[in-house]
């Protein structure tokens, strides 16, 4: 747990650099994998996946230690109620069914944009390749955002605010991607989009964990990650379902813009945490 190892002030800066990894990652195997594919094929493709996660995996058991030797705050701050009893106290808090709600707009609507990127900007005469690299774009927009804005948000001790702004900010990099003309515009849109979108995962990540204090932090985050995850999946069929029998993609994605201004809303309406005000554990 990230306040096993850091004090408060560096928590959101960790959490971003945990998503900025797993972003790395991604990229790495997208890049990777076609041309590990022409030239071993797929079985040897998966057993060479599965020989470096294996060699991660050991790694991290060999190396990885559960406590520090000097603690980042005072003893016994660390200690959470147990998962059942954490789970029933995240339930009773409004501002964590707010930011699940969030969560499952927003990587829903990143899931399925990643997903059809190349059927949502071919109708408007950009190729495959182009596509590509508006998506590969759209990822490095995440790592950039991810490594940025949790680190100022831990400097100002705001996480409301960041969560409302990245939002806001990343509806017009949607709308370029849904509209954009020129094959400049579809790139800035894409990048503007990934970077503040993906940027608020850690920020939230951090957020909710003070907010559901004390219940375990890896309850409040895998609850986040389950809720984008399971509307990853309903995003990226639905999309398929309601743009069926046409070329264009328009229509869903004027959807995606009306549920991003939902989603501007909903964060509008969180309270800002009383841990990071205080300067808590």
């Amino acid at each position: 747990m990230g306040v096993r190892w850091f004090p408060l002030r560096e928590r959101a800066t960790q959490a971003g650099i945990s998503v900025l990894a797993q972003f790395v990652g991604i990229i790495l195997a997208m890049a990777l994998t076609p041309p590990l594919f022409k030239t071993y094929g797929m079985e040897t493709l998966l057993m060479i996946y599965g020989a470096v996660t294996l060699a991660g995996a050991v790694i991290f058991l060999l190396f990885n230690r559960e406590r520090p030797a000097t603690p980042p705050c005072p003893q016994g701050h660390d200690e959470r109620i147990a998962v059942l009893a954490g789970m029933k106290h995240i339930f009773r808090q409004r501002d964590m069914i707010y930011l699940l709600l969030v969560f499952f707009i927003a990587l829903g609507i990143f899931n399925a944009v990643t997903t059809w990127i190349e059927q949502i900007v071919r109708p408007r005469g950009f190729d495959i390749t182009q596509a590509g690299v508006t998506g590969a774009l759209m990822m490095s927009g995440g790592i950039l955002g991810a490594a940025i804005l949790p680190y100022f948000s831990d400097r100002l001790q705001k996480r409301k605010i960041f969560i409302v702004v990245t939002m806001i900010l990343a509806i017009p990099g949607l709308a370029g991607l849904a509209f954009a003309g020129s094959y400049g515009l579809l790139l800035a849109s894409s990048l503007a989009f990934g970077f503040f979108l993906m940027a608020s995962g850690p920020i939230a990540y951090q957020y909710s964990a003070e907010i559901c204090y004390p219940a375990p932090e890896a309850t409040s985050q895998g609850l986040l990650l389950l809720a984008g995850q399971i509307s990853g999946i309903v995003f990226v069929i639905g999309m398929d379902v309601l743009a069926a029998g046409s070329d264009s993609k328009t229509s869903v994605m004027i959807v995606f813009l009306v549920l991003m201004a939902l989603n501007v809303f909903l964060t509008a309406r969180l309270r800002e945490s009383t841990l990071v005000k205080s300067g808590g554990i």
